[in-house]
């Protein structure tokens, strides 16, 4: 009888292990969507990686109050805000960038620059436009895979600029330079140029360098919250006095590190319905109308210290290279050596689901103007003029297989 006795409670506490051990790793290992339809969940991962992953999972999800930091002067009150499934902003969680207009850097840093908050807490005021200040609209670019862009190598974007000498298009793609902050890690090999900008690839302008850059960036200037990094809270010249600095940093660098982790490994989104016919002849027209001279299909990543990053064939549809736009997209706003009309090639995988999160709406190019696909790539000019000329000219039909291509991505 004791036996027996011993047994079942034997039983019984296996089973409050099963559920306990399940319990864990449902919360390590968060709901993610099947990659053939949707865009979350991590590259491959060790279970320390997972466990780091899963951390950063929780951070970027979650939502600061002011007791936890947020503002004075804010945008959103945490990063999925904008990136909701880690995909591309909305209109709603739209950023204004202010004050720079060539590459001498901005003017308006001690009125507040480079980025309006949208809101304030109570007791300060409002943040405004000042006089003269050059200004544009930006949503939030796709999260998914940013990872696998930041460990290309800047040999094959300078190999890319190269290539567009000889195009008979006129494409002149060329790589933004920046001066980058002490704090931003050199990765695969950087050498700045003589002036000590280094290439940098995030960013509507691709004016960041890496992603711990972006991530202190967005915490700072996004949701007002200061780091080591960036220790002062965005600034507000209609509010004399200002805010008092932190006593010490508002996210801590353990934090800030996990939602680098995270962001960093995002596995990138999968093409749908690839074999599809209409797909496959979509993808043959965006090459043969010049889509694909800015749009690279494929990229080779270099060594990363993240095992499932490193060496590896990538289809973002990018070059990470700045192009002119031309007049229409000129903003007169701009940040690094890029010029007012120029934008960074824009990563087409996961278009196809940018409605999902966009209220089952369209929001393209960098303030969401176009409403669909094709006012998308009619609003195209300057360097892409050729290839926007040729889209104009195809039938319906191949205009509609062109669409549908695009929407596998």
């Amino acid at each position: 009888m004791k036996r027996k006795i011993t047994i079942v409670i034997s039983v019984i506490t296996s089973a409050i292990v099963i559920v306990a051990a399940f319990t864990a790793c449902s919360k390590l290992l968060p709901s993610m969507i099947n990659p053939e339809i949707g865009i979350c969940g991590p590259v491959s991962l060790t279970s320390e990686q997972t466990v780091l992953f899963s951390a950063g999972n929780d951070q970027f999800f979650a939502n600061r109050t002011a007791a936890t930091g947020l503002g004075p002067y804010f945008v959103a009150t945490g990063c999925g805000s904008c990136h909701s499934s880690d995909n591309r902003g909305h209109p709603f969680t739209i950023l204004t960038r202010f004050g720079q207009t060539d590459s001498t850097g901005n003017k308006f840093l001690a009125e507040g620059g480079p980025q309006l908050g949208t809101f304030c807490l109570p007791g300060y005021a409002p943040e405004q436009l000042p006089d003269g200040a050059a200004s544009t609209k930006l949503i939030a670019p796709i999260t998914a895979g940013v990872g696998f862009l930041e460990a290309v190598p800047d040999s094959e974007i300078l190999a890319l600029a190269a290539a567009n000498a000889v195009n008979p298009d006129g494409v002149r793609g060329h790589p933004n330079y920046d001066s980058i902050p002490a704090y931003a890690a050199v990765l695969n090999g950087s050498i700045p140029r003589s002036d000590g900008k280094y290439i940098c690839r995030f960013g509507r302008k691709a004016a960041v360098y890496n992603l711990l850059q972006q991530v202190a960036l967005a915490y700072n200037h996004d949701m007002g919250i200061t780091s080591t990094y960036l220790p002062f809270n965005p600034y507000n010249y209609l509010d004399q006095t200002g805010p008092a600095p932190p006593a010490a940093p508002e996210v801590d660098n353990a934090t800030l590190n996990s939602v680098v982790f995270y962001v960093r490994c995002l596995q990138a989104p999968i093409q749908r319905n690839s074999t599809d016919p209409t797909v496959a002849y979509g993808g043959r027209l965006f090459n043969q109308i010049g889509c694909a001279d800015c749009h690279k299909p494929v990229l080779t990543t270099g060594y990363s210290s993240i095992d499932a990053l490193s060496f590896q064939t990538i289809n973002p549809y990018t070059d990470l290279l700045v192009h002119d736009m031309g007049p229409g997209l000129d903003d007169g706003y701009t940040e690094g050596t890029a010029k007012t009309a120029e934008w960074r090639t824009a990563p087409l995988w996961g278009l196809g689901l940018a409605s999902n999160v966009q209220g089952g709406y369209t929001y393209l190019l960098h303030d969401g103007r176009a409403r669909s696909i094709e006012q998308a790539i009619q609003l195209h000019g300057g360097e892409a003029s050729a290839s926007q000329g040729r889209f104009a000219n195809l039938s319906a039909a191949d205009k509609a297989a062109l669409i549908t291509f695009l929407k596998s991505l």
